[in-house]
């Protein structure tokens, strides 16, 4: 069995069709996307005891939103560690780790909600999970570069919108098995958790299963390098600990970290926000539909705006995001004062969709930059800025509208400044993105010679 999972096992025979590989990838990410979903849990997992409400030692929504937290910074931080060792042993390896991980965080968090032991569900869900989530999620990057090079920011697009549209599946879910197994006596929510976590191990094995590494050799039929038509495309490859060591890599880690805070602050405090600044205008019931579309677009953004890269280029995606996004921000406070929620939610929609797609195109922005040898061991590192971006996005939307608030000022203006504040993040970005240039020929790979 162990040889199953060597990486020369994984090699692709004659007539294998590529097309098998997004589907593998695919399978991945839907499950481990179940984390944007999460927030499914917090009321029920806020009345445990008291079932119908809160009870004194039930558990607080501030306390259950650590559990989404640490998930995120742990899926940075293992994809960091782990990406190396995610290169070497070939996707089927990783698929398999992550899926036993991911699993083993719902059956741990499971546990921790029996016995209602909160540091329990954050080893569970957050860590065990976490790096379930973080080896998951970069486990097929390399390997769909590999087999598209003619087309790697689709091919990455249509792996990593699995993980934005993952919330889709896991929601209603959640939502029916707990719905299932709730009695008298209890809400279902542990025998949920260990039902998802065996479907998902089930699904993942799924991708593990089918998904295999091009030849060296390989390349499509009629394939031909656009190298010399783009100088940000490189020839060489550059290994991971020279890649991190450039400053081409820094500048990709504050593209993508500003990118996403302005992004995911946003998306945590969204229904609250239509609701405050169109007061008795917008509903709970249509604040709820408007979260469902960010999704929708953060989900969409991250196929069609990685697959736009192919044709315009990364950078110039890229400079369509920051460009777009300061005008849209900036002009956000403005749709409020107008009255026009239409404005306010088409706004918003080409945000979350700029979003989905930074995650989407960065990995072919890295491939671009750094060569295909090392670049899911890269990605892994760079997310790093997505551990540091899920902690300040939230904290900067959330405490700067808390201080507007303490301070007199209107529900329908407390977000003014933030829009302002992510605009000027996004100028940050674009200057960042600005100054990409090809990295120098003396980080990239040379064989050392053989002696005679």
């Amino acid at each position: 069995m162990p040889s199953f999972f060597d990486r020369g096992s994984q090699i692709a025979g004659p007539g294998f069709s590529r097309w098998l590989v997004p589907p593998a990838a695919l399978a991945i990410h839907l499950c481990i996307g179940q984390a944007y979903a999460f927030s499914v849990f917090n009321l029920p997992m806020s009345k445990l005891i008291g079932l119908t409400k809160p009870a004194p030692d039930d558990w607080t929504i501030p306390q259950l939103g650590w559990i989404f937290s640490i998930a995120i910074a742990v899926l940075g931080l293992s994809a960091a560690f782990f990406g190396r060792w995610v290169e070497s042993g070939g996707p089927r390896r990783a698929m398999f780790t992550s899926a036993c991980f991911f699993a083993a965080g719902f059956a741990v968090a499971a546990f921790g909600i029996q016995l209602h032991n909160i540091w329990i569900v954050y080893f569970g869900y957050g860590v065990l999970g976490g790096v379930g989530l973080g080896i998951g999620y970069i486990s097929p990057v390399s390997t769909l570069i590999k087999w598209f090079p003619d087309r790697p920011g689709m091919a990455t697009g249509m792996a990593i919108m699995g993980f934005g549209g993952g919330a889709m599946i896991g929601s209603p879910l959640a939502v029916l098995l707990m719905k299932y197994y709730a009695t008298s006596a209890s809400l279902g929510v542990a025998e949920t958790f260990l039902t998802m976590g065996v479907l998902y191990f089930v699904l993942m094995l799924f991708g593990a299963f089918i998904v295999r590494l091009p030849a060296d050799d390989w390349a499509p039929a009629g394939y031909v390098p656009r190298v010399a038509a783009n100088r940000m495309i490189t020839a060489g490859h550059v290994p991971v600990e020279a890649a991190t060591g450039t400053r081409q890599f820094w500048l990709l880690w504050l593209v993508l970290c500003m990118n996403v805070t302005a992004g995911i602050g946003v998306l945590g405090q969204a229904s609250p926000m239509i609701q405050e600044m169109f007061p008795g205008r917008v509903s709970a019931v249509a604040a709820s539909g408007f979260v469902g579309l960010l999704s929708l677009f953060n989900m969409a953004g991250r196929f069609v705006w990685s697959s736009t890269s192919d044709y315009i280029g990364r950078r110039n995606t890229y400079m369509v995001f920051f460009v777009l996004g300061i005008v849209l921000y900036a002009a956000v406070p403005t749709t409020g004062h107008m009255g026009s929620v239409a404005l306010f939610v088409a706004a918003y929609a080409v945000i979350l969709s700029m979003y989905g797609g930074g995650f989407a195109t960065i990995p072919a922005y890295l491939k671009d930059t750094f060569g295909t040898m090392h670049v899911g061991a890269i990605h892994g590192r760079l997310l790093t800025a997505w551990s540091v971006a899920g902690v300040l996005g939230p904290v900067l939307v959330n405490y700067i509208r808390d201080y507007q608030l303490a301070h007199g000022v209107a529900k329908t203006d407390a977000y003014t400044v933030t829009m302002y504040l992510m605009a000027a993040l996004l100028a940050v970005g674009l200057a960042a993105n600005w100054l990409m240039t090809p990295v120098d020929k003396r980080h990239h790979y040379r064989a050392e010679p053989v002696e005679a």
